[in-house]
């Protein structure tokens, strides 16, 4: 199994496996099997010439495979790897794995590790020191995956659709509500200085 950057022939595999993971996900709603390809090939074509992004694949070669060529295998994984903007203004890069997805036939051999290698080498060539994954809460196997690969919880992500979202901000704004004046920090007292009796300073 080996891993190789994904070109714009790849849009059907690649397709496939977001599906997956967004079934596994229980978020098929968010990528459904009537995708406009002419719309998805665009898009995959800007994230494929985006500089600060690499998709690659995880491939198995097939029988007809010439050293190179793509005759005959199978795309078994996917992972998206990306550049944190922030991390780089601050000049401590993060490389992000945006999205990681292993076939479920595939599983338990090798796909994900190979997958993180080159997510190690394309920290390696940016000058990153650090990985961070995106793992969904309720993903237990793919939590435990990244356990044993050494990663350590950092935040928790939250999402909302659009929809609810402006539902919710209108609310917010006819209730009147305004936005709280930051809180000024507490004045610090100074500490009161008492002479000592005479008597006791000469003890």
């Amino acid at each position: 199994m080996v891993t190789r950057t994904a070109r714009p022939a790849d849009l059907p595999a690649v397709l496939g496996l977001v599906r997956q993971h967004r079934a596994d996900a229980h978020a098929e709603d968010v990528l459904s099997g009537h995708t406009r390809l002419n719309a998805a090939a665009s898009g995959f074509r800007r994230l494929l010439d985006d500089a600060g992004h690499r998709v690659v694949l995880a491939v198995l070669p097939g029988p007809n495979a010439a050293a190179g060529g793509a005759d005959g295998e199978v795309a078994v994984g996917l992972a998206v790897l990306g550049l944190d903007p922030l991390s780089q203004v601050l000049g401590n890069p993060q490389v992000t794995v945006d999205t990681f997805v292993v076939h479920r036939e595939y599983r338990r051999r090798g796909a994900g590790a190979v997958l993180l290698a080159a997510a190690a080498a394309y920290a390696q060539e940016n000058g990153a020191d650090h990985v961070v994954a995106a793992v969904g809460g309720h993903e237990a196997e793919r939590q435990r995956f990244f356990a044993r690969m050494g990663f350590a919880p950092l935040t928790t992500r939250r999402i909302v659709g659009l929809d609810s979202l402006t539902r919710s901000l209108a609310a917010w704004q006819r209730s009147g509500l305004l936005v709280p004046a930051p809180r000024r920090a507490p004045l610090r007292r100074r500490p009161v200085v008492r002479a000592l009796p005479t008597a006791a300073v000469e003890g």
